[in-house]
């Protein structure tokens, strides 16, 4: 790497892939409820295979480029790529076909992807971690509230024990894979820059010139235990995340305590258009790990046996109709009209299709989402008289499981606006959903 021709050659090639950062995912918003809204209503071209397609046989073709407003002079050639699925020629008749095996492939199959690898070994090794510190909660004392009671995060929430201990998982977790520059988290005031994701391999501290491109850095955000309030009663709970690309190098990104850097909240402050990859890990009856990274939706089972999570769900697909709703409808007389007729429409079959719904609400968005994933139906947590702006945080909840949904076939909206296509204007911005 010592010659200038060898430099200039390097720049190039990471300038070439910095203009691919920006992933735009349409999808057919085919919803899965009765009447709420149609795909020609959205006009979003399809990208999605047709239902009961294989997995390894559904490329998705996606656009590049939908940018962050602010990045719109930086991002002016939209160009397009084929996100493709892995092809798997054998399969171990004893593990099946792992996470690792998965991504391995899908970095095969998409060169530019390659880092992304690294970064889901991460995040998977976390919820294997999070998955047995939850297992052993009641046995190793980890119940209850953070230093008794009286421990807030930044959104006014007062933090079980769990939610402190699983969020330094998951940043330590994200920061060993060198791939991570800044993390952004439910239980973090402000974002978290990584430093060391931009120091020259054994450097001792010194960080890489600018030329010398080691590696695409990723912006990741996540609730690190969504639902915790419902830890104490062994009810599912589960980890939420999102990954974007850097819109812009943060090699000389500060985060303090008085302030944060520019560069720091640009490149944190992206729509969901702009995802890489987004996911989940539901902890419950059995560990899953569902994620997409473009090229549609996969459910995989933690096999503890083995220690790796196995390919159980491929190409996950929302039914296109349900018959279930789920809303906390203690909330109910605090919603606005129509909505309020909407849901006594789907309980007495007064609707499109005749079809009297069933309510089922667990009051985890992993796992309510999990099941409409699998059922169909309709999830719900919409403003109210009280909360105006939501209860769901755009950035690390609400747009990554619009990526899901849309992903396996479904629509997520705010109730008038999809959720990919809003700029978060803060890190900890609430929506409805």
């Amino acid at each position: 790497r010592g010659s200038g021709a060898r430099l200039v050659e390097c720049n190039a090639q990471r300038g070439a892939r910095r203009a691919e950062t920006q992933l735009m995912r349409t999808a057919t918003c085919a919803l899965a409820v009765l009447g709420l809204a149609t795909a020609a209503a959205f006009s979003v071209p399809s990208v999605l295979p047709r239902a009961g397609t294989p997995a390894h046989l559904a490329p998705r073709n996606v656009r590049v480029g939908a940018p962050h407003p602010l990045s719109a002079a930086r991002m002016s050639d939209v160009q397009e790529r084929t996100v493709r699925a892995p092809i798997f020629d054998e399969v171990c008749e004893q593990t099946g076909i792992t996470l690792p095996r998965y991504m391995m492939e899908v970095s095969r199959a998409n060169p530019e992807m390659r880092d992304l690898e690294s970064l889901m070994s991460g995040i998977q090794q976390a919820c294997k971690t999070i998955a047995n510190l939850v297992d052993r909660a009641s046995i190793s004392g980890m119940v209850g509230y953070e230093g008794g009671g009286g421990s807030v995060n930044i959104q006014g929430e007062e933090q079980k024990k769990l939610d402190v201990i699983t969020n330094d998982v998951i940043k330590r977790a994200l920061k060993y894979t060198g791939k991570v520059g800044v993390i952004a988290s439910e239980e973090e005031d402000k974002p978290v820059f990584n430093k060391d994701a931009y120091k020259v391999p054994g450097g001792e501290g010194k960080y890489q010139d600018v030329l010398a491109d080691i590696g695409t850095k990723y912006v990741t955000v996540f609730d690190p235990l969504d639902g915790s309030s419902n830890v104490d009663a062994n009810i599912p709970t589960g980890t939420i995340f999102g990954v974007y690309e850097e819109a812009e190098t943060m090699e000389n990104c500060v985060v303090d305590a008085v302030s944060v850097d520019s560069s720091c909240i640009f490149n944190t402050l992206q729509p969901g258009t702009s995802l890489v990859a987004s996911g989940y890990c539901l902890y419950s009856s059995s560990c899953m790990f569902v994620c997409t990274v473009g090229n549609g939706v996969n459910g995989f089972t933690y096999d503890r046996s083995i220690g790796e999570f196995v390919l159980t769900h491929p190409n996950i697909q929302v039914p296109k109709r349900g018959k279930i709703y789920s809303f906390n409808e203690a909330n109910r007389w605090l919603w606005d009209k129509p909505l309020q007729e909407y849901i006594t429409a789907l309980q007495t079959g007064e609707n499109e299709m005749k079809s009297q719904y069933s309510s089922r609400y667990i009051g985890s968005m992993v796992g309510d989402v999990h099941r409409t994933l699998l059922y169909g139906g309709i999830f719900g947590y919409p403003s109210d008289t009280k909360n105006k702006d939501g209860k769901l945080r755009l950035l690390y909840e609400a747009a990554p499981m619009a990526l899901l949904m849309e992903q396996a076939g479904g629509l997520a909206l705010t109730g008038k606006t999809r959720i990919l296509d809003l700029p978060p204007q803060a890190v900890h911005q609430r929506v409805p959903f």
